[in-house]
């Protein structure tokens, strides 16, 4: 039997080699450009959809109202490691679908030394969240409180119109504003880094 006749292509071919290698670089270009993508994608994706509850940002208050009610009610949380305490003024308020409201929660650092946090936001029923639109809110920035500190930081908002003209949120009569603050920042090195201050400034 004659032996077999090599083939082009097969295992030995420098040419073929380079291009695999020039594929295998490409395909690992692109998932780690994907990776980057997909956190930015995905905020968007929930801005626009409103998927999990994500709210809109409003460049400005509502122009139109109509005398359609839906009841908005408010919840505080705090992560595991936040001292503060955190609640809403108010626990719920009914307005009209397009009235720009304007409600407050308080924050009260317990401890002896600074704590900084930021909060995170969701709304339920998760489909309102398209149509739950912000104008300002202490969560858009970090936020400090000194030792023993209060302060009510306001929130202002409006529900859009066009959460009846939704077949999904039509028939939504409340709505809950839920926010959970986490802390952030290394406190500890901030105080001593205060402390430290005073000292060198006092000798």
């Amino acid at each position: 039997m004659s032996p077999p006749i090599p083939l082009p292509g097969r295992r030995g071919d420098p040419k073929r080699h380079k291009k695999l290698a020039f594929m295998l670089g490409g395909v690992a270009l692109g998932m780690l450009a994907m990776a980057y993508a997909a956190v930015p994608l995905y905020d968007l994706f929930c801005r626009v959809t409103g998927y999990g509850g994500t709210v809109q940002e409003a460049s400005g208050p509502s122009e139109h109202m109509i005398d359609h009610k839906v009841m908005v009610r408010f919840d505080a949380n705090v992560a595991s490691g936040m001292p503060w305490k955190f609640k809403p003024v108010e626990r719920s308020v009914e307005l009209r679908l397009g009235e720009n409201a304007l409600v407050s929660y308080r924050a009260h650092n317990p401890t002896d030394k600074p704590v900084s946090g930021t909060a995170t936001f969701n709304v339920t029923p998760e489909a309102a969240g398209r149509y739950f639109n912000k104008i300002e809110c202490f969560c858009f920035i970090e936020q400090t409180l000194e030792p023993g500190a209060s302060v009510d930081m306001p929130v202002s908002f409006f529900v859009d119109p066009e959460l009846i003209n939704d077949f999904d949120t039509k028939r939504i009569k409340e709505i809950t504003l839920s926010y959970t603050f986490f802390r952030t920042g290394d406190d500890d090195s901030v105080a001593k880094a205060g402390t430290d201050e005073q000292g060198n400034s006092g000798s």
